[in-house]
């Protein structure tokens, strides 16, 4: 039944990628999908029935957003198969602590967020789910047919029972544990020979070195990033080591967001996702997704915000598509950078967000091979820098800090001690964020 429930997805996502000529059309088939949904989940989840009060289905979007604090609190009246958030925390635990990602929750798959964000979340995911996944990604991201033969190495804090829904005859599935060292990945990489190498980008870029450097002697045809950030720095480096485009997977607990198209630009996966936006600029390009994913039931995502801040792209893809078209993945709202105003007898604070902070480093100069930027408190951010070893650092520093500083200076901020520390390698097991705020700022109070 699942690979049968497999096969119709992956048939029903290449015909609904050619089916909608306007964004019309695609909103009003959107608004009957969630309408259906409703149908489907209210009388089993009393926590949405709860919320949608005495709105009708049509007036779904009327409701008021929902977010992972709220999620979690609310858990066991959330899901549609009664399980509890306890005996879910003990059994994703339990895999983590193992290494042993098989076991079920009343036939569900139970998974645990990475929780970066300092909140941990947890997933469920039923069988029929796990195969209309499994026929989505492989309609979106493999490089050839469905009989074509692939051997697709994975590389993820976690292995799922979501993820090997893929392993087929002749598609290979292999699940590579970030937990391992480089050493063992590059070994098994270069027995397995993958077609499709799949990693967050921190991963890639060392399993990058690895091949520049001989040791890695794989040459897959399609690579993927996923899980972090994919800063352009660390996309030129992957994309020259591999002689390959860097395509991206946007997924989180909440859902599959996005993947590239055949051109590289990263399109919303609106035959599954509603994304609405909450835009955080006047020139409404940076927006907060606020997500309904129409294809899951067990634990339905219903008008869910995200606090990653993303970049809607103005100009049309070339691949004619209609589906919304993503220019970045910033980062998160927990990765602002928050500075004073200039005039020192005004209480007000003054936002800059990640992107601006990467490209002054980056503009700054091209012997910088990787960076992180840490903001540790109001007037205090630390920068390490990997420099060509052919060029003086200190000098590399000072432009740097020259950089920073005009940003800044030029938001209306007062410009922080901006200090250099070692860099430090990236062990791989931990998400990379190039570009992070460590201190606790009420955004609220910035706001004001």
């Amino acid at each position: 039944m699942e690979i049968m429930t497999l096969l119709a997805q992956y048939v029903r996502t290449k015909w609904l990628a050619r089916r909608f000529s306007t964004r019309e059309q695609l909103e009003k088939w959107q608004d009957r999908q969630v309408k259906a949904l409703l149908n489907r989940i209210l009388p089993v989840s009393p926590f949405y029935l709860k919320r949608m009060g005495a709105l009708s289905k049509a007036e779904w979007r009327k409701l008021a957003p929902i977010d992972k604090k709220l999620m979690m609190e609310h858990f066991d009246e959330l899901n549609t198969r009664r399980i509890a958030k306890e005996e879910a925390f003990r059994l994703a635990l339990q895999a983590e602590n193992t290494r042993d990602f098989t076991p079920q929750l009343k036939g569900v798959t139970v998974g645990l967020s990475s929780g970066t964000s300092g909140n941990r979340g947890l997933f469920l995911v039923g069988p029929k789910e796990q195969a209309k996944w499994a026929g989505t990604i492989m309609a979106k991201m493999l490089p050839g047919p469905l009989w074509s033969e692939q051997r697709i190495a994975f590389f993820l804090r976690a292995n799922s029972n979501l993820y090997t829904a893929v392993d087929r005859r002749r598609i290979q599935f292999a699940f590579f544990d970030l937990q391992n060292s480089l050493a063992e990945h590059v070994e098994r990489l270069n027995r397995y020979q993958p077609t499709v190498l799949v990693a967050p980008a921190s991963m890639l870029r060392m399993l990058a070195t690895a091949k520049r450097q001989g040791a890695l002697r794989v040459s897959p045809i399609k690579v993927i990033s996923v899980a972090e950030v994919l800063d352009p720095l660390d996309q030129a480096y992957i994309q020259d080591s591999f002689a390959q485009p860097v395509h991206q997977v946007y997924q989180c607990t909440e859902g599959l967001l996005a993947v590239t198209c055949e051109h590289g630009t990263l399109h919303v996966n609106e035959d599954i996702v509603v994304m609405e936006k909450e835009y955080l600029d006047e020139q409404k390009e940076r927006f907060f997704p606020i997500l309904t994913d129409f294809s899951r039931e067990t634990q339905p995502i219903i008008r869910y915000r995200l606090n990653d801040i993303l970049t809607e792209r103005r100009t049309p893809c070339p691949c004619g598509s209609v589906f919304m078209a993503l220019e970045a993945i910033e980062g998160r709202s927990d990765d602002l950078f928050w500075f004073r105003h200039g005039h020192e007898n005004e209480d007000r604070w003054i936002s800059i967000f990640p992107d601006f902070i990467r490209r002054a480093v980056m503009v700054a100069s091209a012997k910088i091979e990787e960076y992180t930027v840490r903001q540790l408190g109001a007037e205090q951010v630390e920068v390490a820098l990997l420099v060509n070893g052919q060029h003086s650092e200190q000098e590399v520093q000072e432009e740097v800090r020259q950089s920073l500083a005009a940003v800044i200076r030029s938001y209306g901020a007062v410009v922080p001690a901006i200090h250099f520390a070692p860099y430090q390698p990236h062990s791989g097991a931990k998400k990379l964020r190039r570009v992070e705020r460590v201190f606790a700022f009420d955004e609220q109070k910035g706001r004001d």
